[in-house]
């Protein structure tokens, strides 16, 4: 967490060099539901956050902890309709027990892609975009496997008043070809302007599997628009059922920019 305080202000030097007309900026983060906005053309947003997970108690009383320091989301607006995605995350595994502590460092996640908007909002009709990764388990350092994975999600989103969105996903996701078998992903989180700055949503997400305990979640959080292109956001939450992590909790930042040198002469 002590690298929060450089970042916000690494952040906060660069959104002080550029302007935007193109209204406030909209990420995929706090919340786990994916928004089907696209980042402007020829413009970078990067949306990164710190997360402490807690996975429930093993059989043999073993604690399992994940931090997440930091993720990283990087996007590019290619065009009105399509962006491309560069996921990347390091991350340590720590595990206690009543005799020992072990952790290990290393990246967990490498991912491309892109999301492609399929259509506007209109009437009963949500505003709907598809996104997927590719993902090469051949960089991940922290365990050491070589084995790839693939996810994609339809992002889907009402407007239900001035201040009522609502937000869910729908996907699948393989984490490792050939040994397991895919997930279906699903999410739905409400969310409430409280003012032009403020934004605070709840959520219900998880992972169905065929012959496996489904993983199922609650949580919440809120977000701060600094300005236009700049945000800051805090969320967490806990697991509902028996296979899901005991609770998680996040913090974070996403700010984006047009490549455009003008505006950072």
């Amino acid at each position: 967490m002590k690298y929060i305080v450089p970042i916000l202000l690494i952040f906060i030097s660069f959104q002080q060099q550029v302007f935007s007309q193109q209204g406030p900026i909209e990420t995929d983060r706090p919340d786990q539901t994916e928004s089907p906005s696209i980042v402007p053309k020829k413009w970078i947003q990067m949306e990164t956050g710190f997360t402490k997970q807690a996975d429930r108690y093993q059989p043999s009383f073993t604690r399992v902890y994940w931090f997440h320091h930091p993720t990283l989301l990087t996007k590019y607006g290619v065009g009105k309709r399509f962006e491309l995605r560069l996921i990347t995350e390091l991350s340590t595994y720590k595990e206690k027990d009543d005799t020992r502590v072990y952790y290990k460092t290393g990246i967990s996640a490498v991912e491309l892609g892109g999301k492609l908007n399929l259509c506007k909002e209109k009437g009963w009709r949500p505003k709907t975009s598809l996104i997927a990764h590719y993902e090469f388990g051949h960089l991940r350092t922290l365990f050491h496997d070589t084995i790839d994975g693939l996810n994609f999600r339809f992002t889907m989103q009402h407007t239900l008043s001035s201040k009522l969105s609502l937000g869910y996903n729908l996907g699948m996701r393989w984490e490792l070809f050939k040994y397991y078998p895919p997930a279906f992903v699903y999410t739905f989180a409400p969310g409430y302007s409280i003012s032009e700055k403020w934004y605070a949503y709840v959520e219900a997400f998880g992972s169905i599997w065929k012959d496996s305990s489904p993983e199922n979640n609650i949580a919440g959080g809120a977000a701060f628009n600094v300005n236009d292109n700049f945000k800051i956001d805090a969320s967490g939450g806990i697991g509902i059922s028996k296979e899901a992590p005991a609770y998680y909790f996040s913090l974070g930042a996403s700010i984006r920019f047009k490549t455009s040198k003008s505006l950072l002469q």
